[in-house]
């Protein structure tokens, strides 16, 4: 059933109610045309001390129930990696909207099935990786898609920090898709698909926490004339978490954390310029405005995060999945 959205705020609901969709539902409250209208967790308790804390109008003790709830317009899937299949085909067989956070899913299979799930019903699915609607983000790729400074020769990518080991928590278990690559090392991987397209060749290595998740992967994309993307994520250690974009004729650098709200370094004749894109978000609320704004249009697919870039993105970590002996 296609519902009238016009005169009216887009009613949202996030499924999984840890860290991110804290960040998440925090940022939605600055959007005009949006509400956070249902929240569910595996708990009552959970879900209504969210909804009290971000002024929800529901809480949910369970998805199947949040799902069934025929107000809702849009759902945020918050829930660890392993999970994104499962809970996107919930909400897709419902006929509710889905914006899904990176990864997309586990592998190119379970993203495969979901793509063709969301056309077979004719709903709007897209992979929620933030950076692509970031303003900075935007900012670089247009300079360099204009080849302002020349084309690119090298890009230096990395994202790192060291969390306390946890067995039990979702970034260290492996039941749950844990690991540096999938939950970090996708931020450097998205770097290089956005500018520089997929690689004609990789070269990855990683270390392994004991259970089997990769503690670090470092990767090499190599490109034709010699271009390289040397990229790197790791739980062993605090990084600066920067993108550099080494150009012909200068140097476009995001600084730290590149893949959230930023600053942007130009570097060019001995000029050093540094632009401030004065962020009053975490970042989360161009990716709502951007989703919204296709839903009202009764778009199906996203033009900036297409199924297509998000299949590419997950073939290319199955790869280096592959290439470093990484299964889950």
């Amino acid at each position: 059933m296609i519902k009238s959205l016009k005169h009216r705020k887009i009613r949202w609901g996030i499924i999984g109610l840890g860290n991110i969709a804290n960040k998440f539902a925090a940022d939605l409250l600055t959007v005009d045309d949006a509400q956070l209208y249902a929240v569910a967790s595996r708990t009552q308790e959970k879900a209504d001390t969210f909804a009290t804390k971000y002024n929800a109008t529901k809480s949910y003790g369970s998805y199947k129930s949040l799902v069934n709830d025929t107000h809702i317009d849009a759902i945020y899937i918050a829930t660890p990696h392993s999970h994104h299949k499962e809970n996107t085909l919930l909400c897709l067989e419902k006929g509710i909207a889905v914006l899904c956070e990176k990864p997309f899913a586990m592998n190119s299979e379970e993203v495969g099935i979901m793509i063709v799930k969301a056309k077979e019903n004719n709903i709007l699915l897209m992979e929620a990786l933030c950076t692509y609607f970031l303003p900075h983000y935007r900012y670089i790729l247009n300079l360099l898609n204009k080849k302002e400074y020349g084309n690119i020769i090298k890009l230096e990518a990395d994202f790192g920090f060291k969390p306390t080991f946890d067995i039990n928590s979702r970034v260290f278990k492996k039941s749950l898709g844990g690991g540096s690559l999938l939950d970090i090392g996708i931020y450097p991987i998205f770097a290089a698909l956005s500018t520089l397209e997929e690689p004609n060749s990789i070269q990855a290595s990683a270390t392994f926490f004991e259970n089997g998740v990769d503690s670090s992967c470092s990767m090499v994309f190599n490109y034709k004339n010699d271009v390289k993307a040397i990229l790197k994520s790791t739980f062993l250690q605090t990084t600066p978490t920067e993108a550099v974009f080494y150009c012909e004729n200068g140097i476009i650098k995001i600084n730290g954390k590149f893949s959230g709200p930023s600053t942007v370094t130009l570097i060019a004749d001995d000029i050093e310029e540094t632009i401030d894109f004065d962020y009053k978000t975490k970042g989360y609320d161009y990716e709502i405005i951007h989703f919204n704004k296709l839903l009202r249009q009764r778009k199906t697919e996203s033009d900036v995060m297409s199924f297509n870039f998000s299949k590419k993105l997950m073939q290319t970590i199955d790869k280096i999945r592959q290439n470093i002996g990484l299964e889950y």
